[in-house]
């Protein structure tokens, strides 16, 4: 594997054009901008717009889906126009409304920022753990006071 290019793509120097395959730039693949439209169960339509890109460049906040997520892989190779069947929480379809290449780069930074906030989640997690350890305990020592947590401090 060539770390060399994917680290120059990652780093935003270089745009997702080398991915695409210019014979078939109406197909969904890593490197297009997609909008779609997510269908529920009562037919109502969401707007989404994404651009398709490898997994270390995702961050779905900024409109950037990574390839290998189920939304991608379900409409990976389809064009625009075509509707197909995508389940996941109360959605059932999803409508390909246009598919046109990328015209701008992911953050480079996107898998430190996700390892940030799954690092937050982690530390809140333990947090609300100890609380709950420390209101429900006693011991033989006499209770333990949450009041004391006050001074927890995250990594």
């Amino acid at each position: 594997m060539d770390t060399g290019n994917a680290a120059e793509r990652l780093a935003g120097s270089r745009t997702y054009d080398d991915h695409v395959d210019h014979d078939d730039q109406r197909r969904v693949q890593i490197g297009m901008h997609v909008e779609l439209e997510l269908i529920d169960e009562q037919g109502a339509r969401e707007p989404l717009a994404v651009d398709i890109v490898p997994a270390r460049a995702a961050d779905l906040a900024q409109g950037f889906l990574g390839a290998n997520t189920p939304l991608a892989r379900a409409i990976r190779g389809q064009t625009a126009g075509s509707t197909l069947p995508y389940t996941m929480g109360d959605i059932r379809r999803v409508a390909i409304l246009q598919v046109t290449p990328v015209q701008s780069t992911a953050p480079s930074d996107a898998q430190e920022r996700r390892a940030a906030v799954l690092q937050k989640a982690l530390s809140d997690a333990e947090r609300t753990n100890a609380e709950i350890f420390a209101s429900s305990f006693s011991g033989k020592w006499g209770d333990y006071d949450p009041q004391g947590m006050a001074g927890w401090s995250e990594p």
